[in-house]
């Protein structure tokens, strides 16, 4: 790997009802995402400039993604302050499992939850 590139370039999180799924991280982060069918998976990706070069994602549902709680943890970008997204999961069939927590001043903040697919998702702040 360049020493100038990403250690992650695409994320995705497995679902296994994508309305469902997309309803709920659509309410949480008060944003809309695309959906498309590609390859036989039903996708819906977090919205991103594709031409920033920064690392993209989505939810996807197909016979090969299968939501886990124990699966790789992915920190999804809650800035500048994730209180408005913790506040919303509970009320959209999700579960905070991991309060609001300091890491350090340089670093910011972490949380996690619990999703409406069964997947332990984390966040991270700054505030």
């Amino acid at each position: 790997m360049d020493a100038n590139s990403n250690a992650l370039n695409w994320f995705e999180i497995s679902v296994s009802d994508i309305a469902r799924a997309k309803k709920f991280y659509e309410e949480i982060f008060s944003m809309e995402m695309f959906v498309q069918d590609m390859m036989g998976m039903k996708m819906a990706y977090f919205p991103i400039d594709m031409t920033s070069g920064k690392v993209g994602g989505g939810i996807v549902e197909s016979p090969y993604h299968k939501p886990s709680a124990d699966g790789v943890k992915v920190y999804l970008n809650a800035n500048p302050d994730m209180e408005a997204i913790l506040a919303k999961i509970a009320g959209a069939g999700g579960q905070v499992m991991m309060p609001k927590t300091k890491i350090s001043d340089e670093i910011g903040y972490m949380a996690g939850f619990v999703d409406t697919e069964g997947n332990h998702v984390a966040l991270h702040s700054n505030k």
